[in-house]
């Protein structure tokens, strides 16, 4: 279908939103509560724009193109709008980004930048009725001050990771997200996966861990989660040299999911002072374990294994692969096993 956004003339799929063909353009349009391909309900109202022959702004994320559509996502009415809902959201947003674990990462700051809103003259209605910050689980908190009711972690939990932990609730007239980040959090359904916590746009629902550093600190690295062969996909959250956190990255298994193990599992090993870090081989005569290079411990291997073979058979040597290697290693051990070893004795523990 063609249709004219901001001037340009766009080409786009019959059935996409005015938010995804402006985006196969290359034109930007701001979004809190959108999660694509999980929430469009068009609840912020930050996404609104301009068309031709319609008396009332529409939210972008939701409504449908349709041929020779005049679209303005910039118009001097449709950036007022956006000023008013930013403005509108921090009259009950606890101001506090020096100290905010998603200070530099926050969509919610980011936007009240690019439209220079510095402060609201609006008195919000919620503040004094908002429920206290639920911090009793161990790697998640939920801060309602923070809150601006998007659903995004309510729309991940329920349609994405499938577990419906986290529910809307009521305060006298007002909703409420209601997270399951209490003293009682092992009653719930919650798995502790942290996808909510990604999914949020503000600092109402983090990972403990972001405490720990801010955004412009850190580097990341793109990696595979190593608990399992599904072949998640993350992204390492690197400081100084040392790894603070974990993100699920966009890999064709996972699509920015990750599971409690691989999110919060996944790396604390790596610094330990118990890890072993080299080759080690059994001294024969004191018993002890020595330091060895690769070459000499592969070597090592390698001759034991061809002895074995060459006295009993291929038979009497198997392969067992490791639950948390991926795919790919999991497949090339077999593939060793029966070439090498000539032997179909080859399993593996995918049930990690």
């Amino acid at each position: 279908m063609r249709l004219t956004i901001d001037g340009r003339n766009v080409e786009a799929a019959e059935g996409m939103s005015i938010l995804a063909a402006a985006r196969t353009a290359g034109i930007k349009i701001p979004t809190l509560c959108y999660l694509e391909g999980v929430s469009d309900i068009g609840s912020c109202r930050l996404c609104v724009v301009e068309v031709e022959g319609m008396a009332q702004l529409v939210p972008a994320c939701n409504t449908k193109i349709r041929e020779d559509m005049v679209v303005q996502t910039r118009s001097e009415r449709v950036v007022e709008a956006r000023r008013t809902v930013l403005r509108l959201l921090l009259s009950n947003h606890r101001v506090d980004c020096f100290s905010c674990e998603k200070s530099g990462d926050c969509q919610l700051q980011q936007y009240c930048m690019e439209y220079e809103i510095e402060m609201t003259p609006y008195i919000g209605s919620r503040k004094e009725i908002e429920p206290a910050k639920k911090d009793a689980h161990p790697f998640l908190s939920y801060d309602p001050s923070k809150c601006i009711r998007c659903h995004r972690c309510v729309e991940t939990c329920a349609h994405v990771t499938g577990r419906k932990a986290i529910h809307l609730g009521k305060t006298g007239m007002f909703t409420v997200i209601d997270a399951p980040f209490g003293e009682d959090w092992k009653n719930t359904l919650c798995e502790s996966c942290g996808n909510c916590a990604q999914a949020c746009p503000t600092g109402a629902l983090t990972e403990k861990r972001r405490k720990n550093y801010r955004s412009w600190e850190v580097k990341r690295v793109r990696t595979t989660c190593p608990h399992c062969a599904t072949g998640c996909q993350m992204d390492l959250i690197v400081k100084d040299n040392h790894i603070v956190d974990v993100e699920g990255a966009d890999g064709p298994s996972n699509h920015g999911l990750l599971c409690v193990k691989g999110r919060s599992a996944s790396f604390d090993f790596v610094d330990s002072a118990e890890r072993i870090r080299h080759p080690l081989i059994k001294n024969q005569e004191t018993g002890e374990f020595e330091q060895a290079t690769w070459e000499e411990a592969l070597d090592l291997v390698a001759s034991r294994f061809t002895e074995i073979k060459n006295t009993y058979g291929g038979e009497a040597l198997a392969g067992f692969a490791c639950s948390r290697s991926t795919n790919e290693d999991v497949y090339m051990l077999q593939k060793m096993v029966r070439t090498a070893f000539n032997s179909n004795n080859t399993d593996n523990c995918a049930r990690v």
